[in-house]
């Protein structure tokens, strides 16, 4: 596919890139630092600036899918700016009439028990609040959408470089743990679920999640 992804010079973004790549796929990498991108067959690197709706627009036009790790962590209101990044990303999509948006996602709205979300119980980290907040209004954002075709991805309560199996479990709105009560996913095996999700469309208009 014709892909273009959005913050792909990011932890997350950089794991979808090798991915994508890896698969075949040809990627339009957009980023505020483009020239970290080494030259590789089948990869553009562009920059962008998601603030800059008209110019992200035609930077989107002729894809087969978006694909969004976009975060906002290194802005100072990081809320605000997660925010506000994700609106003009869904207005672009829809504009370049894109088919398909995937949204890399927080596990802070995710479901420790019926009604209660993992970024409202106590001693959630601090540090994390605030990008976990702008996921969490993101994601009833695309909730909100009446004619887009989109899709969420939120990762494990922990996400840390690994190695990538291919050997994991999906689930839906609720946190996932495993036996003993842990709930992680290595950012290569994150990237693989992601462009699963891309190849073999199954949560159309739905957020899901992954771990071990």
């Amino acid at each position: 596919m014709n892909i273009v992804l959005i913050g792909a010079t990011g932890f997350i973004g950089t794991a979808l890139l090798n991915e994508a790549l890896n698969r075949g796929h040809a990627v339009t990498a957009l980023s505020t630092r483009p020239g970290k991108l080494a030259a590789r067959e089948r990869l553009q690197a562009r920059a962008a600036d998601v603030m800059d709706v008209a110019a992200l627009t035609a930077q989107l036009a002729g894809a087969d899918a978006v694909l969004s790790a976009f975060s906002g962590h290194a802005q100072g209101d990081v809320q605000a700016y997660y925010l506000a990044g994700a609106r003009n990303i869904v207005a672009a999509v829809k504009e370049a009439r894109v088919p398909r948006l995937l949204m890399v996602g927080g596990a802070g709205s995710l479901e420790v028990a019926p009604g209660v979300q993992l970024l409202d119980t106590p001693g959630f980290p601090e540090a994390y609040r605030a990008s976990a907040e702008g996921a969490r209004q993101a994601l009833a954002l695309l909730r909100a959408q009446a004619s887009l075709d989109w899709t969420m991805l939120s990762p494990a309560a922990m996400i840390s470089p690994g190695e990538r199996t291919g050997v994991f479990r999906l689930g839906g709105d609720a946190l996932l743990l495993d036996a003993d009560g842990n709930s992680a996913i290595s950012v290569e095996d994150y990237a693989v679920a992601m462009i699963d999700e891309l190849e073999q469309p199954a949560h159309s208009r739905q957020r899901f999640t992954v771990a071990y």
